[in-house]
């Protein structure tokens, strides 16, 4: 598990010594742009925190008419993440991971700040589903909190956006985004100031509509009897428990970690907080300017989901995406082996559901995917040079590259994009769905072309190349199981380089099948490999195995 006991952290850092690992995490949101910078210890495994840093820049306040972000909020997110940068640099971190959500998300130019920032900066920034942001935010909880084993619900308000999750330190139940955030509402639905008693109750009745389906999908996942435990993350929920720690107990706790304020404490918040104008607002202890701009309807949020939740009292936890991102790196680097263990298989599990929602084949795309990374590894180092993560991608597509016969076969290599773009898969940015929904849709008909818009806007050279390089490898796979019968057992790959030929070498399943349906397909698919990788494709029948050349 994650220890968050900092003491404890230090004492065994020193034991640790070099192998203990620095890295940093940002979270590009609608309101701020946070970074947390760890020391992760390996031999626990756990981190500690170093440091953190917080710009609000407010990227969220877009073109009300365009709803593109504005260029004085890129330019003030780009002055943070420089800073940010210089910050990790001078603490000799080895990673920087960068994340971006909903105000990125949602911008029609929210790809072209990325990529500004990528030229600017110096930073890869990958955007996140809001599922995903969901799934890191409850890692990031797990990673600063105990469950055991009980269930909990997690409520993250944001800018932007409001994540809600069901979990009991296993696999999250449920997991929810919804477009409702503290900066958000308070640009659309706030005109006066104080709030006009027509407008607050616009408010509350518009937060609650968008509530209502969310919170009913999560109560749907409880058992019965059971009594989940309310956990609160984020500026708006923290703000609110040390204000109220403040005029309470008179002082802010050194942590707010745990911490717990009830719903009737949260109420007359929301009371007073509607009656008092900006700057009066701004002038409550512990309150800062930026936060008091945006407070109200933060806390109108809390108020109406705890409402629907039925819960009378919400606990904080200091840790959350940035924390989460964190988590997630180390399940990804093997680093974490016991309790969240079933996370680093998340990738895995949610494209079998996906395949299993759009009703796949899977015995079919299992052995397609069986043949694609076979053919990944056999041609790796000889003919190409990717590595681990893009023969993840590759997999993914084959097991999803039929999907789109849920919509139609007809052109079902083009529904297949559509359905895979639009999935919500867990534990991939969205540059590596839309690779994914890329690798699949070429799997069949026509090579990738510039004229197709979602291969031509793919922002990298690189990116371009391996969705033509792995999709070429993806149609001798399909290829290899053209009755859908598991008639090829294996295949081995030989290569010239002489003669740039590539030999594949099929060894049928049944000894009196000449597979001779497989052979003609190969042949008929084989064109995009022979042009990707320069070579002359041979297939032929082989009886017996044949070692790799």
């Amino acid at each position: 598990m994650v220890n968050t006991n900092s003491e404890s952290l230090v004492n065994l850092s020193a034991r640790a010594g070099s192998q203990d690992r620095i890295i940093a995490a940002i979270d590009i949101g609608t309101n701020s742009i946070h970074m947390v910078v760890v020391r992760i210890i390996p031999s626990l495994p756990a981190f500690t925190i170093i440091d953190r840093e917080k710009d609000t820049v407010r990227l969220g306040d877009r073109d009300p008419i365009t709803k593109c972000l504005k260029e004085e909020a890129m330019q003030r997110a780009i002055a943070a993440l420089r800073r940010c940068l210089e910050v990790a640099k001078s603490l000799n971190c080895e990673q920087v991971i960068a994340i971006a959500t909903s105000a990125v998300r949602e911008s029609p130019n929210g790809r072209d700040f990325l990529q500004r920032v990528e030229a600017e900066v110096g930073l890869h920034v990958d955007l996140i589903s809001g599922q995903e942001e969901a799934r890191r935010i409850y890692l990031g909880v797990l990673s600063g909190m105990e469950f055991n084993n009980q269930p909990h619900i997690i409520i993250d308000i944001g800018g932007g956006s409001t994540e809600l999750i069901l979990g009991d330190s296993h696999e999250p139940q449920s997991l929810s985004s919804t477009k409702i955030g503290a900066v958000r509402l308070t640009a659309e639905l706030v005109k006066t100031d104080p709030i006009s008693n027509a407008e607050y109750q616009f408010l509350q009745a518009y937060v609650r509509g968008m509530l209502e389906r969310p919170v009913e999908d999560l109560q749907a996942h409880l058992k019965p009897g059971e009594i989940p435990r309310l956990v609160g993350t984020a500026g708006t929920i923290e703000t609110i428990a040390a204000i109220n720690a403040r005029e309470k107990l008179g002082i802010v706790p050194s942590t707010l970690n745990g911490y717990q304020f009830s719903l009737k404490d949260l109420r007359e918040w929301v009371n007073r907080f509607r009656r008092l104008n900006n700057a009066e607002r701004a002038a409550i202890p512990g309150m800062s300017d930026r936060r008091s701009e945006i407070i109200l309807t933060g806390a109108v949020i809390l108020q109406e989901a705890m409402t629907l939740l039925g819960i009378e009292a919400i606990a904080v936890c200091e840790r959350s995406l940035r924390e989460g991102a964190i988590v997630d790196w180390m399940l990804t680097h093997g680093l974490i082996e016991d309790r969240l263990r079933y996370q680093s298989s998340v990738r895995q599990r949610s494209v079998m559901k996906t395949a299993q929602k759009y009703q796949v084949n899977l015995e079919h795309s299992e052995r397609v995917a069986e043949f694609a990374m076979s053919l990944f590894d056999q041609t790796q180092g000889r003919l190409h040079n990717w590595g681990a993560a893009e023969r993840e991608l590759l997999w993914a597509a084959a097991i999803l590259h039929n999907s789109g016969h849920h919509v139609s076969h007809s052109a079902h290599h083009q529904h297949s994009y559509y359905l895979i773009r639009h999935s919500e898969l867990l534990g991939y940015t969205e540059c590596e769905i839309e690779l994914i929904a890329n690798i699949a849709r070429y799997h069949r008909k026509s090579a990738p072309k510039k004229k197709h818009d979602p291969y031509r806007n793919l922002p990298t050279k690189e990116q371009r190349q391996m969705v033509c390089q792995l999709s070429a490898l993806l149609r001798l796979a399909v290829a290899l199981d053209r009755r859908q019968i598991g008639a090829v057992k294996c295949v081995k790959c030989e290569y010239r380089p002489e003669l740039r030929e590539f030999r594949l070498h099929l060894k049928p399943a049944e000894a009196n099948d000449n597979c001779a349906l497989e052979l003609w397909n190969l042949d008929y698919k084989k064109m995009p490999f022979e042009q990707e990788f320069g070579v002359r494709l041979v297939s032929k029948l082989s009886s017996v195995p044949v070692g790799v050349g």
